[in-house]
């Protein structure tokens, strides 16, 4: 009796994604051993052909229908044919990384201000059409592990995440300073936008973290020193639209007390009070606004408020480490001095 072939691989180790058997010369009769998790594909002219699950076959012409048109082999003939026979883990793959190589380039939407971040996390994936992986990715290698679809497709995550990010941070309105506290909503959203580009060719991703996200120093040092100018001006711009409004509320008060008959009215009249309004400025302005009981313009930030505003900003740069917490304790006290 001949000796039947017998085509059969148990992987030594299960990062391997992908073996090729090796003969190519398979012979009719033969007894095909596919365990599980594995599927078994043949491979004729770089197509993906017949499909074989967990199981012991013995071949015939019946059982590869679309290999024997191919081929032309004679239906029930025993005839050796020429084919590749590619072994696919099915089982699925975690703790693969992902890491940027290169700051990515986004605009954070709360201060309109453009940065660079960088981010790194895991991810897991399993071969769920291992015709289309096969056709697509193996190729002509013999074997394909963990590693080749790190570099296969590496590049691709990145791209892909650049996109995931830019659209994350301006739909949630959340900026790059708060993404550590929203990795999680982030890893969600990130896995609906890759996911489609993976199962083209035959790979569901089964979870994907995003693990952090941060700016190179050079960029967290600039940021805090144009966020520290920003405060600054913001300060001076309340400060002077404030007192301006005070100065021109009190001068109209000042004319129309001089038309009023009395003492008051006779002094301002006299333009002694208006004469002090013109020579102290800005400062009897305010001191007017005060005797005179004149209200701010509705709007305009009170000192109290001004304060809260501008400690909500300094906490901000205190969790997005752009301020030491010594840094932080010390300008508080300086706003809460000014109240």
């Amino acid at each position: 009796m001949a000796l039947i072939d017998r085509i059969k691989h148990d992987a030594s180790t299960d990062d391997l994604l992908v073996w090729k058997y090796a003969r190519e010369d398979i012979r009719i009769g033969s007894q095909l051993i596919v365990n599980q998790s594995q599927e078994a594909v043949f491979v004729k002219g770089g197509r993906a052909l017949d499909l074989f699950g967990p199981g012991t076959y013995t071949l015939t012409t019946a059982n590869i229908p679309l290999l024997r048109k191919l081929v032309n082999l004679p239906f029930g003939g025993e005839s050796p044919f020429a084919a590749e026979i590619w072994y696919v883990n099915k089982t699925v793959k975690g703790g693969l990384k992902w890491g940027t190589k290169a700051p990515i380039p986004v605009i954070d939407p709360k201060y309109n201000f453009p940065v660079s971040v960088r981010a790194y996390g895991k991810w897991g994936l399993r071969i769920v059409d291992s015709q289309s992986f096969v056709a697509q990715v193996v190729g002509s290698q013999l074997r394909a592990d963990s590693s080749r679809i790190d570099e296969y497709f590496g590049g691709q995550i990145v791209q892909r995440l650049s996109d995931a990010l830019a659209r994350f941070f301006v739909e949630k309105g959340v900026s790059i300073f708060e993404a550590n506290a929203k990795l999680n909503e982030l890893s969600d959203f990130t896995i609906e936008q890759i996911s489609p580009d993976f199962a083209r060719f035959g790979i569901e991703i089964v979870n994907f973290n995003v693990e952090n996200i941060s700016l190179p120093d050079d960029e967290k040092r600039k940021f805090q020193k144009i966020l520290g100018r920003r405060m600054e001006i913001e300060q001076i711009s309340e400060a002077q639209v404030g007192q301006a409004y005070v100065t021109m509320r009190s001068f109209d008060v000042l004319e129309k007390a001089a038309q009023n008959s009395g003492t008051a009215g006779g002094l301002l009249a006299g333009g002694v009070g208006l004469g002090a309004g013109l020579a102290g400025g800005m400062a009897a302005g305010q001191q007017l606004g005060k005797a005179l009981n004149i209200a701010p313009q509705e709007g305009t930030a009170k000192p109290a408020d001004d304060a809260v505003a501008r400690l909500q900003q300094l906490k901000q740069m205190l969790d997005a480490g752009l301020i030491t917490q010594t840094e932080f304790i010390a300008k508080k006290q300086q706003i809460l001095d000014s109240i």
